[in-house]
């Protein structure tokens, strides 16, 4: 029985080793068949699956073996009571089942397979002989198995796998059903995909139905002459999207709120502890328990050693962002600029084509070396855990992105106030650039996954017969070559969600911040993100591999991005709108100028005020939290009630002996 409970196996993890030239006659030494009898002593239900150039393992656990990896790794679940305690396979009944019925989470099963596969060592009293394809290597006492196999380029890869099942039932309810918009069955996303993905398209499909308000008004300034009116609707339209946009970020908290309480996550686990099968490095910082640990006796040493880790954590993070900014002010400004203004001056349309090549070239270059840049430093910080490293490469690695796309444009409006230029960029941002972005999205995955697979076949025929047709029949191998959900910059710490949000941030403060020049960016936007989200969906379920799960349910440092988008737009609009009013000339730029100053300030008080209008939880989760913490506390008290009174009873008994 696996881990939903029926008879039937589902396989999640695979096992990557070389198709062997030369079979072992003895089987206990071959290094493939201990691998297979090590796996079953840990509880896996193993089948093996000869391909075309390489043998894989797949591996599914039952739901005691996940239970017991569970109950290792103190793995804390959500209780019918609230509460969240650590998981026994005794009282599975105690527990919150998730939106598909099963005991365990996408997040927690991947931990429990990591910690099955990592862990088996030599636990015998000396030391083996295995054998692969000729090769003898030594298994010493107590050495991890799989590691050293991969250190000897045995084992090549180990990897999550698709359920076919489930994957079949997403692709058409879901990446395949265009008719419904921006509905998606988010609870089966985030059942199979884990928490960030689902977060990631609960965002985005709430971003998009959002948007298609200031698409009707946009497209409404655009289609209908106002005449006069016009520059009296532009303020309005402003004033609508700034608040539109306000109104937004404030219910999406409140959206990623409703969403936590329906799903049992434990709060405490919705970090990524970066188990060794994710190429996360662990960070550097030093919990303060282990502090207490050392300094415990002696309080004035420990407050002394608490604040200096604290402020020492606190400047390298500060060091960092100075190095990163200065670097952005110094050597990305000049270059952006000189683009700007070359682009402006040239008359002819070959040179401006030449130099946009050369530009986008360079900038590729130089965004990479910032993102390794930032990943190093990073790795000199004091961050508690891998999501907040993630967090501070996001926002060190947008401040390259943002002055990469919007210099030109402030250059275009703020300096030359150039508006026909400045519209004419917009729609070449807006329609080229997202456009071709979606089709190297797409089509770059699709093309390395075709080339993989024909220098697999050219191996195979170079050894085999020159006219002998190769065909993929297994599934697992097509999926071993897929690619795999990455991100442009900093793999180390980001997954392929970095390069989806960083898309969705630049065309916020594309649209946003220069509302004012060009409203029907925003119906460019909303047609844009609903293509988006299908084609997010069929790339993850068809093109890529099955993403690595990450325990974090939040958007985390993309949604301060937003908020910092929406002060820059306050800003931006109501300079476009200064520079506007003075060259239509209806205003003189006094009065004008102290009307937008004004209308400025108002909105940046609303902005820092509607917080605390729009709650960022509904009163269905507060009521919720708060009844399930009275029941918990009721349930502790007694038992802490009853454990008094049999000790005070014992006592008592003691006494009289």
């Amino acid at each position: 029985m696996n881990e939903h409970g029926n008879e039937e196996r589902v396989f999640e993890m695979g096992v990557v080793i070389p198709r062997r030239v030369i079979q072992d006659d003895d089987e206990s030494c071959d290094c493939a068949h201990v691998l297979v009898k090590e796996f079953e002593k840990v509880g896996f239900e193993v089948e093996r699956v000869i391909g075309i150039a390489d043998e894989f393992i797949k591996l599914a656990a039952p739901l005691e073996t996940l239970g017991r990896a569970a109950a290792e790794l103190q793995i804390k679940k959500r209780t019918h009571i609230g509460m969240d305690l650590q998981f026994e396979v005794e009282e599975v009944e105690a527990f919150v089942r998730q939106p598909d019925g099963s005991v365990f989470s996408w997040c927690e099963r991947f931990q429990c397979y990591c910690h099955l596969i990592y862990g088996i060592v030599n636990s015998s009293k000396s030391a083996k002989d295995l054998k692969f394809d000729g090769k003898e290597i030594k298994w010493e006492i107590g050495e991890n198995l799989i590691l050293k196999l991969e250190s000897e380029n045995i084992v090549k890869q180990v990897f999550p796998l698709h359920d076919e099942k489930k994957r079949k039932k997403l692709l058409r309810n879901w990446a395949l059903h265009w008719w419904h918009f921006t509905n998606q069955p988010i609870d089966e996303i985030y059942s199979y995909y884990g928490a960030k993905i689902a977060i990631y398209f609960a965002f985005l499909g709430m971003y998009t139905r959002w948007l298609l308000f200031p698409a009707a008004f946009g497209l409404t300034l655009q289609l209908i002459d106002f005449g006069s009116l016009k520059l009296v609707m532009l303020p309005v339209f402003f004033v609508m999207v700034i608040l539109w946009a306000i109104m937004f970020s404030q219910f999406w908290k409140r959206k990623n709120s409703a969403l936590l309480a329906r799903w049992p996550i434990s709060y405490e686990d919705a970090t990524d502890k970066g188990p060794k099968i994710i190429d996360r490095k662990a960070s550097s910082w030093q919990p303060p328990m282990e502090l207490m640990k050392v300094l415990e006796y002696d309080r004035i040493k420990e407050k002394e050693a608490f604040q200096k880790s604290e402020w020492l954590g606190r400047f390298m993070r500060f060091r960092n962002d100075a190095i990163i900014i200065f670097s952005i002010i110094c050597l990305q400004l000049p270059f952006e600029l000189a683009y700007a203004h070359l682009y402006e001056i040239i008359d002819y349309d070959t040179i401006k084509f030449g130099l946009t090549a050369v530009y986008l070239f360079a900038i590729q270059y130089m965004t990479k070396i910032g993102g390794k840049v930032s990943v190093k430093l990073i790795m000199k910080e004091n961050n508690e855990n891998t999501e907040k490293q993630a967090d501070s490469l996001v926002y060190k690695v947008f401040g390259l992105y943002f002055m990469q796309t919007y210099i030109g444009i402030f250059y275009h409006a703020l300096l030359h106030r150039n508006f026909s230029t400045l519209r004419r960029v917009l729609i070449q941002r807006l329609l080229l650039s997202e456009v071709l972005e979606n089709l190297l999205e797409n089509s770059l995955p699709y093309l390395k996954y075709s080339y993989k697979k024909y220098r697999v076949r050219h191996k195979k025929s170079e050894k085999g017969a020159a006219g002998e047709k190769i065909q993929f029949t297994s599934r697992v191998e097509k999926e071993y070559l897929k690619p795999s959900y990455s991100a442009s910059i900093g793999e180390e710490l980001e997954d392929g969600l970095f390069d989806d949000f960083l898309e969705l941030a630049l065309q916020f403060g594309m649209i946003l911040m220069f509302a004012c020049a060009f409203p029907p960016a925003f119906v460019f936007a909303a047609v844009n993100n609903i293509m988006e989200i299908r084609t997010d969906a069929l790339k993850l379920l068809a093109i890529l591999r099955r993403p690595v799960p990450r325990a974090a349910a939040t958007v985390g440092a993309w949604l301060n991005i937003f908020q910092f988008l929406i002060l820059m737009s306050i800003c931006t609009n109501c300079a476009l709108l200064a520079w506007l009013y003075d060259e239509e000339g209806k205003w003189k730029i006094e009065p004008g100028l102290a009307a937008i100053l004004i209308m400025e300030h108002v909105l940046l008080l609303i902005k820092f005020g509607f917080s605390r209008f729009v709650p960022e939880e509904p009163a269905w989760v507060r009521a919720n939290r708060a009844k399930r913490t009275t029941q918990a506390q009721d349930m502790c008290s007694k038992k802490l009630l009853r454990t008094i009174s049999g000790v005070d009873k014992n006592f008592g008994e003691k006494k009289l002996k």
